[in-house]
């Protein structure tokens, strides 16, 4: 493998944090620099600097004696994030500035998801979702609050998107609650109403977690 005219520190970047996402790299795993040079055709200075911004990031830990890993999953970090969530796309969903043609979008992706559901790929499904999610509170006018829940669903990369992976059932309901806020959201239902169902589901989702029981990392 040859490493293209982008900046060899960015592309190993990159490399490694698909490579953790897609769950090749799971947590706990170690992450040799020269093996990984190897593979990726560049010197281990680039993957050195690249495996520092995972860390900075949260992807990576260093453990003594043993070296560079993939973080573990923080089950306190995530019902931090997804409560966060719930309040942050409740507001904007509720504010935001929805056109005909963008809620169309919202309905063809929810369609794809309910697709998906016959042979279940919870990454595909994850994936899905979080361009579901970010559609809809894109169209938020406030940038702070955008930026805010673009940073919040950054962390649930963390995670390794594996939430249905560990509650598949939920699936089928988060597509039925899609649904139901798309029907809300054309029905031009009152603000509050639609921040409440919003933030709800959001909730639904945590709440399907824990009383699954959250390990210490999700399967991949």
């Amino acid at each position: 493998m040859t490493a293209p005219t982008k900046s060899k520190t960015q592309y190993a970047y990159e490399t490694l944090r698909d490579r953790i996402v897609q769950g090749r790299y799971g947590p706990g795993a170690r992450l040799v620099f020269d093996r990984i040079a190897r593979e990726l055709g560049v010197s281990p200075v680039p993957v050195r600097e690249a495996v520092r911004r995972l860390q900075a990031e949260g992807w990576v830990v260093f453990e003594p004696n043993v070296g560079a890993q993939v973080a573990e999953f923080d089950p306190d970090g995530y019902r931090h994030t997804m409560v966060t969530l719930a309040l942050l796309e409740g507001h904007a969903v509720a504010n935001a500035v929805l056109t005909r043609g963008l809620l169309d979008r919202a309905t063809h992706l929810n369609d794809l998801m309910a697709a998906s559901l016959v042979e279940f790929d919870p990454l595909g499904f994850t994936r899905l979702n979080r361009e579901f999610h970010l559609l809809l509170c894109g169209a938020s006018p406030n940038p702070r609050l955008r930026e805010l829940i673009s940073t919040e669903w950054s962390r649930l990369d963390l995670s390794r998107r594996t939430t249905f992976t560990l509650v598949p059932g939920r699936a089928h309901e988060s597509v039925a609650e899609h649904a139901e806020l798309l029907r809300l959201l054309r029905a031009g239902a009152p603000a509050d109403q639609v921040e409440r169902f919003a933030r709800d589901h959001k909730l639904n989702t945590l709440r399907a977690v824990t009383a699954a029981g959250v390990p210490r990392e999700f399967p991949t």
